[in-house]
């Protein structure tokens, strides 16, 4: 990545300073900016670290002016099409795509590890019923650093590979007895004959009064999902990973952290947020009313009343998200399989979808539905409550974070984080006696 550019950096009154300019192998150049305090004794002010790389990574490119997201150089499009979720988290963990005996390896490796102990049963009961999934998780995952206690040591590759495969395994039945402990069933042990997301779907969905034989659309779909969500770049949750396992804390942790991180609305509620905004429109007569609203916020008209279209554009997919049209077929797919295309909710979401895909102002602004509005509509149909939404997500992200931790100790210019502050509150002052009075409701 070195570069024999350089960048000029002039401050009134100080000589210049030349810093070397990065060249990437995908994407735009970076200015290599390391040594600014020590040469200049100024430090960079960015907030959001929206223009500032702490890390270089060779798992995930994102470019989201050009629609663009490559797992290990694989446009996602085209993995979705042709592999399954775990081989693609074979790639983002190993670098490659596995040969078939590398495949079946690594399953037996994930299979291997997928019941948690029995005394995690206990965790659970400590929690109301009504907690959050996400909650629970952040408690459940962390506490998994009480049961492995070897994963405080990973001074090498083979002990992180055994968190990782951990982790990826016993993540779907973390997250299915979030479920069923919310509903009051009983949970469901795995089973060594179902591959990762129908035992997925076996301990969410099974009971012990009746065999549960899971769909093979729904299976595919839940798989695809997994897929397109396995990782997105340095995001926010991501970057907690990473700032996490700087200190050196074990990989449960690291997780548990970016959990918490998830679960904010601003984060992966993009799905139940869109599913709400359908059971709020209610019916297609009323969606002329909701896009004037819409419409309204963009223009900042002054009748706007803050009103956002959840499901529709993207933050970081400026000009369209390229797993949308991916989770598109796969939801045409479930409803028809199931035979709900004439579902209330449903068609409302395809009448909001059509809007959305011919209206000129839609076009134009690029408020294309977004794979979060998919994501909803299917994991509704399969069965999954609003409230599962998010935890199915870091079942999902459980892969990324985990080869992003796994990449970051691997590199020898990581170090623990530290980031800078732009400091705004009272200069330093000295105290006075007035300082150390009593408060005036004190007694005397």
């Amino acid at each position: 990545m070195n570069s024999e550019r350089k960048a000029i950096l002039t401050v009134a009154g100080e000589d210049p300073v030349s810093f070397s300019v990065l060249a990437p192998t995908h994407g735009r150049d970076c200015l290599d900016i390391r040594t600014l305090g020590a040469r200049t004794g100024f430090f960079a002010y960015d907030s959001g670290f929206a223009s500032t790389a702490s890390c270089k990574t060779a798992i995930t490119f994102v470019d989201g002016e050009r629609g663009e997201l490559l797992y290990r150089g694989y446009p996602i499009e085209q993995l979705a099409e042709q592999c399954g979720f775990l081989e693609a988290a074979y790639l983002l963990k190993n670098g490659e795509l596995p040969n078939a005996a590398q495949l079946q390896s690594f399953a037996s490796a994930v299979r291997e590890h997928t019941p948690v102990h029995e005394q995690m049963v206990k965790l659970y009961q400590g929690f109301r019923r009504d907690a959050h999934p996400m909650a629970v998780m952040v408690g459940v995952v962390g506490a998994l650093s009480a049961f492995h206690h070897d994963a405080a040591d990973f001074s090498d590759a083979a002990q992180r590979s055994l968190s990782f495969h951990r982790l990826v395994a016993k993540m779907p039945a973390i997250v299915a007895m979030a479920y069923k402990y919310t509903i009051g069933d009983p949970f469901m042990n795995p089973r060594a004959d179902l591959g990762y997301a129908a035992n997925f779907m076996h301990m969410m969905f099974a009971t012990p009064c009746e065999e549960y034989r899971p769909n093979p659309v729904l299976v595919r779909a839940l798989d695809r999902l997994l897929l397109l969500n396995a990782d997105n770049g340095l995001d926010a949750s991501t970057a907690t990973v990473r700032m996490a396992g700087s200190s050196g804390a074990n990989p449960f942790a690291c997780v548990s952290a970016a959990i918490a991180c998830l679960s904010g609305p601003a984060h992966a509620g993009g799905s139940e947020a869109s599913l709400a905004l359908l059971e709020e429109i209610g019916d297609a007569s009323h969606l002329g009313e909701y896009i004037s609203r819409a419409r309204a916020r963009a223009r900042a008209h002054p009748d706007s009343d803050g009103f956002r279209l959840a499901g529709f554009g993207h933050r970081v997919f400026v000009d369209h998200d390229p797993r949308a049209q991916l989770m598109r077929e796969v939801c045409q797919e479930v409803l028809k399989e199931l035979d709900l295309e004439d579902d209330r909710l449903f068609r409302l979401a395809m009448a909001l979808e059509r809007i959305a895909l011919e209206d000129p102002w839609f076009v134009d602004k690029r408020m294309y539905p977004n794979v979060d509005f998919y994501s909803g509509i299917v994991l509704k149909a399969i069965g999954v409550p609003p409230s599962m939404f998010t935890a199915i997500h870091a079942l999902a992200r459980t892969v990324g974070w985990m080869a992003q931790w796994e990449e970051m100790l691997a590199d020898p210019e990581y170090k623990i984080a530290r980031p800078r502050q732009l400091y705004s509150g009272i200069r330093r002052r000295e105290m006075t006696n007035l300082s150390l009075a009593q408060p005036a409701h004190a007694e005397p």
